[in-house]
């Protein structure tokens, strides 16, 4: 087992690994930003190392300040987290060349997942259903024009590179196909040096729907259950919950064996999660695969009484995993708690908080790593605190998230707790009949007076 664990990451998902860090007697590295120098992840670890200043690539992204950390620390691991460098193909080969075990995948699986337009390949040779589309990179214009004409609109551009919702379109007609590929190419090159376009056919109704797995080095995976992330904004996740109120037995079924199938034939090693669209007919199609930690592993720890993170380091460490698959026995519900305004565009609100009251009580999980007194910087992303509520039933989970919020105060900043709020009284989301086309039509109502 590892005797010390680098977390090269920051906020509450640095903390949420030391705490297990902590319990498996593995002594702790924090690495922070100078804007990260009050954080409680470098409070709480039993050693903090400052990597640069509080912009990402002279920080949180530069490979040889965290190595280097690593390595006057006499850390024997690194543990990603996510975002960051947790799915950077090269991080995970450096660490390796240093002799850092990377809790993660290796280079090459990130590699080969990273690619949407390889990874759906793979898929496909793995007998995992995928949308209908084109094979690979899409060569030209009049490539693309033939391969829609072939799918059938509506269809969707996806830069292969992509992420966050940058360099996709929707097309509905052959008339819009030239503008959506010459913008979306644009926006893919500017954003990620790489403007390469697959196509996929648009699914009608979609939910979001992500399946858990975890595999270990000797060729064996198992899932555990699934997580519906349909409510999005900008095709970023506001909210999630486990199990899927859209789900079935059978559905479940087939989505956790493909998503098996998917991860031992590439023989995958970590947690990662296999993401798929399934359309209002209960088809579901293969979406992309995440090679490291979701921000929403929680909700699947809930219902299952199983921690995820101790689950990486174990495998990391060369431990076999039982191999067992799991149903949810509870029912979780996840907000993303943001530093950002619902009523003026959710804009980002970052500053000082001057107050904080934390809910609590049976069934409530709160990971954050902000307090009274915090400033939360504008430099990161803007999710604060992760509310988690679990219950026996979806509608008793609904109701204590209601009231778990009513009990959240933050002062000095605006947060995204109204609009969870108003959420979990929508119809649409209380009957649990939503699609990842929920948010288009939301409208935050007035602030009473």
């Amino acid at each position: 087992m590892f005797k010390k664990i680098l977390i090269a990451n920051r906020g509450e998902i640095a903390l949420r690994v030391i705490r297990t860090c902590k319990e498996m007697g593995i002594k702790t590295v924090a690495v922070y930003s100078t804007a990260d120098a009050d954080s409680l992840h470098v409070k709480f670890a039993d050693e903090a190392v400052c990597i640069g200043p509080p912009p990402s690539n002279l920080s949180y992204l530069k490979m040889s300040n965290i190595i280097s950390a690593a390595e006057i620390t006499n850390a024997d691991a690194i543990h990603p987290g996510y975002g960051f460098l947790s799915e950077n193909a090269d991080f995970s080969r450096i660490c390796e060349e240093h002799e850092i075990k990377f809790i993660g995948a290796s280079a090459e699986m990130i590699a080969k997942m990273g690619d949407k337009a390889t990874a759906k390949a793979t898929m496909k040779a793995a007998g995992v259903p995928c949308v209908p589309g084109s094979d690979g990179i899409i060569e030209d214009f009049e490539a693309c024009k033939k391969i829609a004409k072939e799918t059938g609109y509506p269809v969707m551009l996806k830069a292969t590179a992509g992420g966050g919702g940058k360099g996709m379109r929707a097309v509905w007609n052959e008339e819009d196909l030239e503008d959506a590929w010459n913008s979306a190419r644009t926006e893919s090159k500017a954003a990620f040096g790489n403007d390469d376009m697959y196509m996929e056919k648009l699914i009608e109704e979609p939910r979001h729907i992500e399946i858990q797995v975890v595999g270990d080095s000797y060729g064996k995976a198992c899932h555990l259950s699934e997580r519906d992330c349909s409510v999005q904004r900008r095709h970023q996740k506001l909210t999630e919950e486990v199990p899927s109120p859209f789900m079935t037995k059978k559905l479940r079924k087939e989505m956790g064996e493909a998503a098996v199938r998917a991860a031992e034939f590439i023989s995958y090693e970590g947690a990662g999660t296999v993401e798929f669209l399934v359309d209002k007919h209960r088809n579901f199609y293969f979406m992309e695969m995440n090679t490291r930690i979701q921000v929403e592993h929680p909700i699947t720890e809930q219902v299952i009484d199983f921690d995820l993170i101790r689950e990486q380091i174990l495998v990391a460490a060369g431990v076999k995993i039982s191999g067992k698959n799991y149903e949810p026995a509870l029912h979780s519900i996840e907000c993303r708690i943001n530093a950002e305004d619902p009523y003026n565009g959710f804009r980002p609100s970052p500053g000082k908080i001057t107050v904080l009251h934390a809910p609590g009580g049976h069934g409530v999980r709160l990971d954050t790593h902000v307090y009274a007194g915090y400033s939360i910087p504008p430099n990161y992303d803007s999710m604060i605190a992760k509310l988690i509520t679990t219950a026996r039933t979806r509608q008793e989970a609904i109701d204590k998230m209601k009231r778990a919020l009513d009990e959240f105060v933050i002062e000095g900043i605006k947060t995204t707790i109204p609009f969870h709020r108003q959420l979990m009284d929508e119809p649409a989301y209380v009957s649990g009949n939503y699609t990842t086309a929920f948010m288009n039509d939301f409208k935050m109502k007035p602030i009473e007076s």
